[in-house]
């Protein structure tokens, strides 16, 4: 599924950090604020793995989950799906470019987008 347009242009105006949520296999949460993030494709949105932890094992052991983020005028987005967990290949290679090359990128951790709304309102096209 491509992301809505809305949403799209939404993430090309968002601000500051976004939160990125997982569960383990307990179902238990773990949110994180994550500064190194883009948008690969018409379906993906990328977090750069630099120091996860917690969020690596979530993901590694297939957990679904949910990126959150705002606009410059306040408005919050939350995109909701699979995750891919990129320790090569063309995802891995394009967060290379944008991730500061300070801190270690070890992975690319790949938000397949399924849906995605801004408060309870299914964003659609």
């Amino acid at each position: 599924m491509s992301m809505p347009a809305e949403a799209k242009q939404a993430w090309d105006r968002h601000e500051g950090p976004v939160i990125l949520a997982t569960v383990d296999a307990d179902g238990c949460p773990n949110i994180i604020y994550a500064t190194c993030a883009s948008r690969y494709g018409e379906d993906r949105l990328v977090v750069a793995d630099n120091y996860f932890d917690k969020t690596r094992k979530n993901i590694q052991a297939g957990s679904k989950g949910a990126i959150l983020f705002m606009t410059g005028d306040r408005k919050a987005y939350q995109a909701k799906g699979t995750f891919e967990y990129h320790e090569s290949g063309p995802v891995f290679t394009d967060m290379k470019k944008w991730n500061p090359p300070a801190h270690p990128g070890h992975a690319a951790a790949a938000l397949v987008v399924e849906e995605v709304y801004s408060g309870a309102r299914l964003v659609q096209d």
